[in-house]
């Protein structure tokens, strides 16, 4: 029963994805109000639960809260990666500028990196293929070899 009804979620979330990718700006507005009414939403219940006080109250003081919440973001991979991200982490780690810091003349050099990735990719490209055109010949050859014919 919880498999069909993931199922079914997993297949609405494709084909709405789908749908809405081919209006990005309709796509941005839908995800962004849906987003910040989430966080509204548990802000809000949160406040209505330190309100009834007790336990639940207790939990969701703020500076217990907190704590709370930083062990579980630490303990999920989630705080480095939501507060400052992944791509700023990777970047960081190999040395590289912020992609927002980056000059027109670090661009132009990436540009030419890229190109010359390219090449040399089209170059490996075409010599692979020249690779399997002799080993499909010589396997034609072998063939013809094995099955009585004589090579002229």
């Amino acid at each position: 029963m919880i498999r069909k009804i993931i199922t079914f979620f997993d297949k609405l979330e494709d084909n709405v994805r789908a749908h809405l990718s081919r209006y990005p700006i309709l796509y941005t507005i839908i995800g962004g109000v849906a987003i910040v009414l989430f966080w509204r939403g548990v802000w809000h219940t949160a406040d209505i639960l330190q309100s009834q006080g007790g336990v639940l109250g207790w939990f969701f003081y703020e500076p217990v809260n907190l704590i709370f919440t930083i062990i579980v973001l630490l303990m999920t991979g989630l705080f480095v990666s939501y507060f400052i991200g992944d791509t700023i982490l990777m970047s960081g780690l190999k040395g590289q500028k912020k992609q927002a810091d980056k000059t027109e003349k670090d661009v132009a050099e990436e540009e030419i990196e890229l190109g010359q990735i390219r090449s040399t990719i089209k170059e490996m490209k075409k010599e692979v293929d020249e690779i399997k055109e002799i080993v499909e010949h010589e396997h034609i050859s072998h063939h013809h070899t094995d099955c009585g014919e004589v090579k002229k």
